[in-house]
């Protein structure tokens, strides 16, 4: 019996996994490998959350491994250097792996198979993080979609999945392989300024699973309009879980399709399903439009009348320091969890962006290095979409006002008061615009800025000003 290199990357699951499935099928030894190569994947290696959080899920595979008979092997980079040694040492006649669609390492992955084939290895690799691959929705035109409705209209029909793979109940042992404990690595951050992360997140393919038996649960009924309230648990946070494939989209599909749902719910989990589709849809945008990584894809908002940010500013807003309750908290959130709700990252985007006229790309990077789902293709798009620079954007005279959403999605202020203990003893309402009773903030409050860093009327009207300079 020959051995196969499984090369994981973000497919840290032993369920759904394809290439593993077919190292099985082809009768090899599989040879669980992990290379660590940040270096490869361009202007976007991992931040600082998203390492954090890998350290664990490495570990978690680990465990899952040799609770099976086999185990992980961790190697350092360059990838060709790496996989040339362990095919020397264990005699690998093959190399499997599960698709990335990020730019970077799309074209590292061409070169990667191009140099193993050379050699005379097999090579294959599958899909295994998408229900659709970027290239198999297109318009009648042959081209990408722009714009979601339609795009989502055909690629829904992957929601008719093929059953998941199930994960082996046991592996052969591999041949053995050098490699690098976890902790040489140093995914950690020196301070363990994540150590609150643990308290709300359970990294690895079991706290997946657990975390879709309790959106089954709960969350699900009346995901539809729950899921828009921060104050409370509407959502099924699956988002760094599926960032870095613990668990499969299809999995998701084939589990919420398979439950009895009373005819009253089957509307929250078809909008579920919308949503798992404008995560298809950004890995769309991104493959056929790679530089809006970087770049405006509406090329009008180059001569837009952006602000250079000071240094200052731009701390307060990343700190949660501007003075606006429902923005500090998100990102006061974001600090403490790794994570923030999704309307709060749309009001936080948009105050950025447009209050204070910062470029988006500014956001993108913070979110990049604080959020444990940090995914290249959901980040762009969420901050263009939220900037109205992207594709199907909202546009961007549709300014949040953050004092409304507040009112309306946080009517109580028990998210505010959460993340912004200071401002607890503000009575009602008070809470949401606490600069409109100077008093009571003076007072109660004496820590917490006494004024946002712009007013948001006057703000509004110089975006728009300069929205109507590029119409």
């Amino acid at each position: 019996m020959g051995s196969a290199i499984v090369w994981f990357r973000r497919d840290l699951r032993l369920d759904d996994n394809p290439a593993l499935q077919a190292a099985l099928e082809a009768g090899h030894v599989p040879i669980p490998v992990y290379i660590h190569a940040p270096e490869e994947e361009g202007a976007w290696p991992p931040g600082a959350a998203s390492r954090a959080w890998l350290h664990r899920s490495l570990a978690a595979l680990d465990q899952s491994l040799r609770a099976r008979g086999s185990r992980l092997t961790l190697v350092r980079g360059p990838t060709i250097v790496a996989l040339d040694r362990l095919v020397a040492s264990t005699g690998a006649e093959a190399v499997f792996w599960n698709r990335l669609y990020e730019p970077a390492i799309v074209a590292r992955d061409a070169r990667v198979k191009q140099h193993l084939r050379a050699r005379g290895l097999h090579v294959a690799s599958f899909k295994a993080a998408l229900l659709c691959e970027p290239w198999e929705v297109m318009t009648g035109q042959d081209g990408p979609y722009r714009v979601f409705t339609p795009f989502w209209r055909k690629a829904a029909a992957w929601l008719d999945t093929p059953p998941p793979l199930p994960a082996p109940a046991r592996l052969p042992a591999p041949p053995a392989a050098a490699g690098e404990r976890l902790d040489d690595l140093r995914l950690r951050p020196a301070i363990d300024w994540d150590r609150h992360f643990w308290e709300a997140w359970s990294p690895g393919e079991a706290g997946a699973l657990e975390l879709l038996d309790a959106f089954v649960e709960g969350a699900a009924h009346g995901y539809k309009v729950q899921r828009d309230f921060p104050d409370r648990i509407g959502t099924s946070r699956l988002s760094p879980h599926l960032h870095f494939g613990e668990i499969s989209p299809r999995r998701i599909v084939v589990r919420l399709r398979r439950e009895s749902w009373p005819a009253g719910v089957r509307p929250d989990i078809e909008h579920y399903f919308s949503e798992l589709g404008w995560r298809e849809f950004s890995h769309h945008l991104l493959h056929h439009f790679p530089h809006t990584t970087g770049s405006n894809f509406d090329p009008r908002f180059d001569a837009f009348g952006w602000v250079e940010p000071d240094p200052s500013v731009l701390a307060a807003w990343q700190h949660g320091r501007t003075g606006v309750p429902i923005v500090d908290a998100g990102m006061r959130e974001l600090w403490a969890t790794g994570w923030m709700h999704n309307r709060v990252r749309m009001i936080v985007a948009s105050f950025l962006t447009k209050n204070l006229r910062i470029h988006w790309r500014h956001g993108a990077r913070w979110f990049w290095d604080t959020l444990v789902d940090a995914d290249l293709a959901n980040n762009t798009q969420g901050w263009q979409w939220s900037a109205g620079t992207g594709a199907d954007a909202a546009p961007y005279f549709r300014v949040f006002n953050p004092v409304l959403q507040a009112q309306r999605f946080d009517p109580a202020g028990k998210y505010i008061r959460r993340w912004l203990p200071e401002l607890a003893a503000l009575p009602g309402s008070a809470v949401h615009a606490p600069w409109e009773h100077p008093e009571l903030l003076r007072r109660l409050a004496p820590d917490y800025p006494q004024a946002p860093l712009v007013d948001l009327k006057a703000s509004r009207e110089a975006a728009l000003a300069a929205w109507r300079a590029i119409r």
